[in-house]
């Protein structure tokens, strides 16, 4: 697409793919070292609450003095502490690890506003397909992360994993230059205000709970999965191949939710993707290793992975305060609901087994769906 000829929206979507590269290649890092399920679940809780617990802050700090050095910083901030995870053994790396998210928290936000920006500019006021763009390079990196992550492992051991940060340090320094000119976000009119008051808590609490369980839904197949596939038998290369391929069809899903945003209802679009999301979901907790699980797996997360860009744009004309804001607050509330739901079901997994996991990840999309009829959008408009 044109858009991707900007050199500003270029800069910021790669940007957004190295981010969750290093995101994505945390699962199968801590599978390599040798974690349980629990372990893997309670480290990424922690992980991502880190991550995701900040963004309304940095969300808020961005609307008053601009994107530039927040969204640039985030990169270099996980090039640092990533590269000091990998030298440090033990307690030490972990924890270098966890600080490296909040690089992840302040890119975010900020990004996402200013892929809504460029759309509503370049394309003509389509901001859910450049949001969905601009996710969809970010789900790419968890696509590549752990295919990555896991041929890395296999050929090199640990040192080779400082091939990421060597990559993403010329990506922090070209964001850094295109966003040189650090204009502020736009801010909501009053009319657009009094619209989002009168779209009521009911609203939000819906938006909340479906954007809640489908988070939930992904964070339990892509963490979870790589231990489920090393548990059948797999090694590094296979189990990371398919954490990837859950989030490669997350990325396409979510490029074709941000297009059928754009032209039809954005409830009817969640709730039909969400409900076909059920079918995958279930067949793969049924059938136990299969070749098979190349093709259910990206279903999976193409189904699920539709609906996030239609959920960060009804929150950006929602939510009061500046966009920013309201970006990091329902991102930062996605990714902490899902980890928190996470924590729990990496016990289940434990307990009952992964398929049992599945079948109860097959209801929470099933009950997401038709909440998501409910999200009857109104108009907003903003200002410079």
């Amino acid at each position: 697409m044109s858009i991707f000829l900007d050199s500003l929206f270029s800069s910021i979507a790669l940007s957004h793919f190295m981010v969750d590269t290093f995101n994505a290649s945390r699962p199968v890092l801590l599978t390599y070292l040798g974690l349980s399920e629990s372990q893997i679940a309670l480290f990424s809780t922690i992980y991502i609450w880190a991550s995701a617990l900040t963004q309304p802050f940095f969300g808020w700090l961005s609307d008053r003095m601009g994107p530039r050095w927040l969204t640039a910083g985030g990169v270099l901030w996980m090039t640092v502490f990533y590269s000091a995870a990998i030298f440090f053994p033990g307690k030490v790396g972990l924890t270098c690890l966890i600080i490296a998210a909040l690089g992840s928290s302040a890119f975010h936000p900020v990004g996402a506003v200013q892929a809504a920006l460029r759309g509503r500019e370049l394309l003509k006021g389509r901001d859910t397909t450049s949001t969905s763009l601009f996710f969809m390079a970010g789900q790419l990196g968890h696509f590549a992360g752990p295919i990555i992550t896991g041929l890395i492992l296999a050929s090199y051991d640990i040192p080779g994993m400082y091939i990421l940060p060597i990559v993403s340090i010329p990506i922090g320094l070209s964001v850094l230059m295109r966003l040189r000119d650090n204009h502020p976000h736009p801010t909501p009119t009053q009319t657009s205000k009094s619209e989002q008051a009168k779209a009521g808590l009911v609203f939000i609490l819906v938006l909340a709970t479906v954007a809640a369980l489908q988070s939930w839904a992904q964070s339990n197949m892509v963490n979870l999965i790589p231990k489920y596939i090393k548990d059948l038998g797999q090694g590094a290369t296979v189990y990371g191949s398919m954490a990837g391929l859950f989030m490669g069809g997350s990325a396409l899903g979510n490029v074709i939710g941000g297009h059928l945003g754009d032209r039809y209802p954005k409830r009817f679009v969640a709730a039909v993707v969400l409900f076909l999301a059920a079918i995958p979901i279930y067949i793969t907790g049924m059938v136990g290793w299969t070749w098979w699980l190349y093709l259910l797996v990206p279903f999976a997360g193409m189904f699920t992975g539709a609906v996030h860009s239609i959920m960060v744009v009804l929150a950006q004309r929602i939510i009061p305060g500046g966009m920013a804001l309201a970006s990091g607050l329902v991102l930062g509330f996605i990714f902490s609901s899902g980890a928190l739901g996470l924590l729990y079901t990496g016990h289940l997994a434990e307990v009952y087994g992964f398929p049992f996991v599945l079948t109860l990840t097959t209801g929470m999309v099933l009950v997401a769906s038709p909440l998501a009829l409910l999200l009857k959008e109104p108009s907003t408009q903003t200002v410079r």
